[in-house]
């Protein structure tokens, strides 16, 4: 058996890689099912009639 001062220093050893390995998460709030065009809001990048390279793409910037 391994003397409690060794355990001591296993068990806080395991707690801090845990806290280290925790970072904050986000979820988002994704629908369960893809929107009907009908649902769409007007302008969405759905439309069949524009060509792919003509969708417009963005970019989100999250800061901590």
């Amino acid at each position: 058996m391994l003397e409690p001062w060794i355990i001591d220093q296993i068990r806080r050893r395991e707690e801090e890689e845990r806290r280290r390995g925790e970072g904050p998460r986000l979820e988002l709030p994704l629908p369960e099912r893809p929107m009907a065009p009908e649902d769409r809001p007007q302008g969405d990048a759905g439309d069949d009639d524009k060509d792919d390279s003509e969708t417009k793409r963005g970019v989100v910037i999250i800061a901590m």
